[in-house]
């Protein structure tokens, strides 16, 4: 194609998929692909960046391009698992020893997803997927971000959350230290069982594993939506999560009284469940009302590059 080098090598490396593009200057992307998931927590940083070294090789491939020069001015990496500086500055050097690009920056992938859905290079970012975590950007250049590693820094929610919270009030229902609630006959007829003392063992002995508990997600906003008042306060809490990320970012960024775009990203928030998004905006009618509220529609490499573009802008 006649393409020596680009200005962006984008990378959206996440926990179920990894996206690679090469982007010119004015935003057009040349080729981009999609390879295996970007875990560094479980392949290492070497193994996860491997992952990415498939799809670059892809894309030297579709182009036509050696495989022994830079493809771009700048390797723009927004990755999951790169939530510490220690984890970032790892992940730096392993991508920039490829010598994919002549500068190299990598930070969370949520990053790219907040930029993906907004029109300026600043703003929030809250996801809801198998869990939660948020980011933020001032006017400024500022950061916020959270550690976003389980109960362990403070975190509920995403779809693991919501399952998990629904088995403990249907385990409780069906023994009589909890309220009854359609959840009980729901969860347990869900996996298969005739009751939760049936679920509980089967999860004992290995026959269930507690980390399908993310699929239970879609069946509570089912079982809300029947006015169940145990599922529906799952879902208030999970919308009062949600907003306490968002929050937590804009304020300390000084943004709560700021029109900024807050980008909701996520297969929980992107479901749009009526139920939970009336109750979250409601919430930020109340306390941030500039705010302007976005379920992130493009992809995240989208702002992975933009953000690599962005990036070069300011040089």
């Amino acid at each position: 194609m006649g393409v020596s080098r680009a200005a962006v090598l984008a990378i959206d490396g996440g926990n179920s998929k990894t996206e690679v593009a090469l982007a010119l200057a004015d935003g057009t992307v040349l080729a981009s692909v999609r390879v295996g998931p970007f875990t560094p927590y479980l392949d290492g940083v070497a193994g996860a960046v491997a992952v990415a070294a498939q799809g670059v090789a892809l894309i030297r491939a579709e182009l036509g391009l050696a495989a022994d020069e830079p493809l771009a001015d700048l390797l723009a990496a927004y990755v999951a698992g790169a939530d510490f500086p220690v984890e970032v500055e790892a992940l730096t050097e392993e991508f920039a020893a490829h010598g994919w690009a002549e500068r190299t920056i990598v930070d969370n992938d949520l990053f790219a997803l907040m930029r993906s859905g907004t029109s300026n290079p600043w703003g929030v970012a809250v996801v809801c997927g198998a869990g939660m975590n948020a980011v933020g950007i001032a006017p400024d250049g500022r950061h916020a971000r959270f550690p976003a590693i389980g109960v362990v820094s403070g975190d509920w929610g995403g779809g693991a959350g919501i399952g998990e919270t629904a088995h403990w009030f249907a385990v409780r229902a069906e023994d009589g230290r909890g309220a009854p609630t359609v959840l009980r006959k729901a969860v347990a007829e869900h996996f298969g069982k005739a009751s939760m003392a049936e679920l509980v063992e089967a999860i004992h002995f290995g026959e269930i594993a507690e980390d399908r508990f993310g699929e239970l997600a879609p069946l509570v906003f089912e079982v809300a939506g029947l006015g169940d008042e145990v599922a529906l306060s799952i879902v208030d809490r999970l919308a009062n999560e949600v907003c306490a990320w968002a929050f937590a970012a804009m304020g300390r960024l000084d943004l709560m009284d700021t029109e900024i775009e807050v980008v909701l990203g996520g297969g929980v928030l992107r479901a749009r469940q009526p139920l939970l998004m009336e109750r979250i905006e409601r919430s930020f009618a109340e306390r941030a009302p500039r705010a302007v509220l976005t379920v992130a529609d493009e992809r995240p490499i989208h702002g992975a590059v933009l953000l690599g573009l962005d990036e070069l802008a300011r040089r």
